[in-house]
């Protein structure tokens, strides 16, 4: 992907120096806009659906294979590991984490110009979201940020939480490489914050209580589907500027293969407590995003996934 050189994000806050200092890509900003009227996206209305793991969004389920159900947390409640139980943890060390977090501005930047676009062509206001960089561990809204859970989205403060070592765990334990598989990443993230705004989560939290545990699992893979769509709209956003180089677009597929819940349980779980999606389901549904870049074609909740 075509990214050094170009403009950064203004909404990103480094963490990773002791103290939770606010790094160098510029100030704090976005959160003050209004919402605006609402946009058309699907929301699973006339399916009667519901969706979204309402608290904390994570890209795969690393929470689940570290004995953590992400539904836990879904009333705001919970909270991550705590420092106690990720004592012995060591996050790898990356020499080019400076690099990355430039990479990550960027790719958030487009994000913003993106969903900035869509927004406005349908009489609303894009709310840009924070995107937080730490290492090890930090405090959100939705409770304590662990390295150990993948990148995730917290509705409570509306900001993405990202440790940089998961890129490490993404090329090597999930041998998904390449700077296309760290932006379909974050650009997934965003999409749950597209999801927040247009009301998604909020209709979530609203009815969960009614709902089994079976219930809510289905819908949330419904949910993460959806931002893999919207994940794929960014990509077809980025192609369209001339922004892709060879090999992209199957570093994107590689990672959604990577993580889908199949092939992270290596099949020993039962579908019925899949919460993100099979890699057949994730990979079909970027690749929905990338070669219809429309927000309708994404309407998870009513097709047949």
């Amino acid at each position: 992907m075509k990214w050094k050189g170009r403009q950064r994000s203004s909404n990103i806050q480094d963490r990773r120096s002791a103290g939770g200092r606010r790094g160098g890509f510029g100030r704090m900003g976005g959160l003050g806009r209004s919402r605006g009227r609402g946009i058309p996206i699907p929301t699973g209305g006339r399916g009667g659906g519901m969706g979204l793991i309402g608290i904390l969004v994570v890209v795969g389920i690393f929470l689940f294979i570290n004995g953590i159900n992400p539904l836990d947390m879904i009333n705001g409640t919970g909270s991550g590991p705590t420092s106690s139980s990720s004592s012995s943890w060591t996050p790898p060390t990356n020499a080019g984490e400076d690099e990355l977090a430039e990479f990550v501005s960027v790719v958030v930047k487009d994000t913003e110009d993106l969903w900035n676009q869509v927004f406005e062509q349908n009489g609303s206001t894009y709310r840009e979201p924070q995107v937080v960089l730490f290492t090890g561990q930090t405090q959100s809204g939705c409770g304590v940020a662990d390295a150990r859970s993948g990148p995730f989205y917290c509705p409570n403060d509306q900001m993405v939480y990202i440790d940089l070592s998961f890129y490490d765990q993404l090329r090597q334990q999930f041998g998904a490489p390449g700077d296309f598989a760290q932006a379909y990443v974050i650009a997934h993230e965003v999409g749950h914050h597209v999801q927040n705004l247009t009301g998604v989560l909020p209709e979530f939290n609203r009815q969960r209580g009614r709902m089994s545990q079976e219930e809510q699992n289905a819908y949330s893979v419904r949910v993460e589907l959806q931002a893999d769509c919207y994940a794929g709209i960014w990509a077809n956003y980025v192609q369209k500027q001339n922004l892709l180089e060879a090999g992209d677009v199957e570093e994107a597929i590689t990672a959604a293969n990577a993580i889908g819940d199949d092939t992270l349980t290596r099949g020993q779980t039962s579908p019925r407590n899949y919460t993100h999606g099979t890699s057949a389901q994730r990979m079909a549904w970027l690749r929905r995003g990338m070669e219809t870049g429309n927000v309708e074609a994404c309407d998870t909740f009513s097709a047949a996934i």
